[in-house]
């Protein structure tokens, strides 16, 4: 079965309200094998979401709607599934009656305008709320089975949990398996590249792309009458996608580039210790960040200013004189002097222009030094790359603390950096 989410609201539309209900609805619904081929936000308004629902019942055997359930003007939807399905709205008196008995509950007189919430399309089923004052409603139009939920998530996911999703048996019929793999260090397009025929539609287990901050997502999504086939499909194009993109993935799911070093310092028993300047402190709130870090990861130095490189660091003057702060030279000595200074066993320092203003045509805004730090044998060495990020101030001290920090992962995998 396919199904079809509408989010009804001018909230949602304006960007007020993030719409998590389809999300949500759309996790849930995969894990009972029904694909949902799209979700569509509509403004309260009773032409476009008759349009809206009209389309979705063409197309899919499931329309489930949430929002403009409520008591206000603006409140929609019941009027919408009045007008698709040529259906007056009637009064429900147990509704109306467990409408008031809500507002009792409370020691409250019902609102006069609450009744508008038990006015159901004439022939409809009316599905009780009990986590709310507005009833669902369920109904069948033409070919499709239409739910209307109130948009307040909790009572929305109650009722989901109480109506919809014992219509399927989990293991009968289709069954949805997506596995996700996360990249870093290429672009979406690159990756794509890579991966090449693996992307084309044809195939039974589908691979796509999506970006965030950078990071790039594989998603590997099966449909076979069983998990256990979903598992044989998904395992060896998860295969063919690691062979493809070797270290570029980091992990799969929820796995972060942090928690990937944390992982990884935790099994190799390494110590990092940070030496930032243009980032601000970055790397070490995004390493800091993950649970039990302390064992790990030593702490760091802001830099931000030339004296500070100096008097903190120990980076020599005459040396930020000749090569500039923002240089291959300065970027190892904050690197080394960290390693010095903290006993740790590696290191990443990050000196840069973030912008907007500071750029020059030799150094231009996005201008990162990236260096990385190495204790071996008692013997520190550094090295470090030039990199250009593109982008705001905000997305080239992310991208750079990023990379910086998946410097670390590949030190750590004992990987060419």
């Amino acid at each position: 079965m396919k199904a079809v989410i509408l989010s009804i609201g001018d909230e949602l539309i304006l960007g007020q309200t993030v719409d998590s209900n389809s999300a949500w609805l759309s996790a849930k619904l995969s894990d009972y094998g029904v694909m949902t081929l799209y979700h569509k936000t509509v403004a309260d308004d009773v032409e476009a979401s008759v349009a809206a629902m009209k389309e979705a019942c063409e197309l899919a055997g499931l329309v489930i709607v949430t929002g403009g359930m409520g008591p206000t003007a603006d409140d929609l939807t019941r009027q919408a599934i009045s007008s698709l399905t040529n259906r007056p709205l009637d009064l429900h008196p147990p509704s109306l009656e467990r409408i008031r008995a809500f507002f009792k509950a409370l020691n409250r007189a019902m609102p006069v305008t609450n009744r508008i919430q038990a006015m159901v399309p004439r022939g409809s089923d009316v599905l009780d709320n009990d986590w709310g004052t507005a009833p669902g409603i369920k109904m069948r139009v033409g070919k499709s089975l239409l739910f209307a939920f109130p948009g307040v998530p909790h009572e929305m996911k109650n009722m989901a949990d109480r109506y919809i999703f014992p219509l399927f048996k989990r293991g009968n019929g289709a069954v949805i398996v997506v596995e996700a793999l996360n990249t870093f260090g290429a672009g979406e397009s690159t990756v794509a590249e890579k991966l090449g025929d693996l992307m084309m539609r044809g195939h039974s287990t589908l691979v796509g792309t999506t970006v965030s901050d950078g990071i790039v997502t594989v998603r590997i999504r099966d449909e076979s009458p069983t998990p256990a086939l979903c598992e044989k499909h998904i395992a060896s194009v998860v295969e063919a996608v690691e062979k493809k993109l070797g270290t570029l993935i980091f992990g799969r799911g929820d796995e972060t580039l942090p928690g990937k070093v944390a992982q990884l310092c935790g099994e190799k028993h390494r110590r990092v210790v940070v030496a930032e300047s243009c980032t601000g402190g970055l790397v070490a709130k995004m390493l800091s960040d993950i649970p039990g870090a302390s064992s790990w990861f030593l702490g760091g130095w802001v830099t931000y200013s030339n004296a500070m490189k100096t008097t903190e660091l120990g980076v020599a003057a005459d040396l930020i004189d000749r090569e500039g702060a923002v240089s291959d030279a300065v970027a190892c000595a904050m690197a080394g002097h960290a390693l010095e200074k903290s006993g740790a066993d590696l290191s990443v320092a990050l000196t840069g222009i973030a912008g907007p203003e500071g750029g020059s045509v030799e150094k231009p805004v996005g201008l990162v030094w990236i260096a990385l730090g190495t204790r071996k044998d008692g013997v520190i060495k550094a090295r470090a790359e030039r990199f250009h990020f593109p982008g705001t101030r905000q997305m080239i001290r992310d991208r750079a603390a990023k990379t910086a920090i998946n410097w670390l992962r590949l030190e750590l995998l004992e990987f060419p950096v």
